[in-house]
Formats: C-alpha cells, sequence, structure tokens
C-alpha cells in the first residue's frame, strides 16, 4: 500500500498499512526508517490506544550529564562500574521526563491534582 499524507489537527501525517508477519513482525519503510534515523535499535511505548515506535538516539544530547558524573564520583565509583552506571542512570531521563510531561497534560486536562504556588512556597505574612 503506498503511503499516504493525512492530517490530525495542525499536524501532517505520513501514514501507510503495514503488515505483521506470523511472528508478529512488521518492516519499517525505507522511507520513515530513514527520515527518522532509525538504527539497530527501536523504542516500543503503548500510549493509551496507541502503539509508538521510535529510534533510539545512540548520542545523547547530554542531558545532566555532568550532575550525574558528580554524583557517581561522589560515589566512588570508576573505571567500568562508573561507565555502565552513568548509562544506567541516563537512560532513566528520558522515561522520566515523559512522565513529566504526561502528568503536566493531565494537570491541564483537569484529570489529575496539581499544588499551587502557594501549597509549595506557603504564603507571605
Amino acid at each position: 500500500m503506498p503511503t499516504t499524507v493525512t492530517e490530525r489537527g495542525n499536524t501532517k501525517m505520513n501514514r501507510k498499512v503495514l503488515s505483521i508477519s506470523s511472528k508478529r513482525q512488521i518492516t519499517i519503510p525505507q522511507k520513515f526508517y530513514k527520515s527518522l534515523g532509525f538504527g539497530d535499535e527501536a523504542e516500543c511505548v503503548v500510549r493509551g490506544g496507541e502503539l509508538i515506535i521510535r529510534p533510539i538516539k545512540t548520542v545523547a544530547g547530554g542531558e545532566f550529564a555532568e550532575q550525574i558524573l558528580a554524583d557517581l564520583i561522589k560515589e566512588g565509583l570508576s573505571g567500568e562500574k562508573l561507565l555502565a552506571e552513568f548509562k544506567k542512570r541516563q537512560a532513566q531521563i528520558r522515561p522520566a521526563a515523559e512522565a513529566m510531561l504526561a502528568n503536566a497534560e493531565d494537570i491541564a486536562a483537569g484529570k489529575a491534582e496539581y499544588a499551587t504556588y502557594e501549597d509549595v512556597f506557603g504564603t507571605e505574612d
């Protein structure tokens, strides 16, 4: 089936129906694979009623890298243990940020409780 362009709100989306093999496998269309920068691995996420498959970026943006390294050094790690723990903690940043964004979206939609400025910092007396 050819790729079609559809719109959802103000967002244009490329759409293609994929076949699923008897082993539950799919093939990512080459156009999508190249344009999104897929490599050897992909991340699979279920969000609501959607299955999202996205490339894993092997080159991290360095988010919080200095803070993570400083903490690990304070904990006395070095060498291979330092590297392994750094990779583990660096990988936790994106899921944590996504959870925070999802919570913010729920708050904005009135689906979750939130803390006010006064709840956090108290009132000025």
